[in-house]
């Protein structure tokens, strides 16, 4: 049996928006041609420079988490490994994303839909 893991898929309220602001901080291909999934205003992807995809999913309702507060859970984050912390913070904050605690070698930031993650050196 082989199993694999297709897709991390975020909710958001603007998937092309969110897929783009990923791209500037992990490199790849905002809206490839894939079999897999059908592209259209309520869901994008990035297919990552590593093969690895992600997928954005429009929720209309959607309640960004509020970290670290545990009455609106991150439920998930991604932890994006970079070689230069202040390139990756200067266009991660010049496209959108905001810092919510810095912690020396590296920091948490809120993405523009509200998803926190983390930039740590590689």
């Amino acid at each position: 049996m082989t199993r694999s893991l297709q897709c991390i898929v975020l909710d958001c309220p603007r998937p092309r928006e969110l897929a783009a602001f990923y791209q500037v901080l992990l490199g790849g291909e905002v809206d490839r041609a894939d079999p897999r999934w059908s592209l259209d205003d309520d869901w994008s992807t990035l297919h990552l420079p590593d093969g690895g995809v992600l997928g954005f999913q429009r929720s209309p309702g959607h309640r960004p988490p509020h970290w670290p507060d545990p009455a609106h859970p991150q439920q998930l984050h991604l932890d994006i490994a970079v070689d230069d912390m202040a390139a990756a913070e200067r266009d991660a904050l010049a496209n959108g994303a905001k810092v919510l605690r810095d912690e020396g070698d590296w920091g948490v930031y809120e993405d523009p839909a509200g998803h926190p993650f983390c930039l740590v050196p590689e």
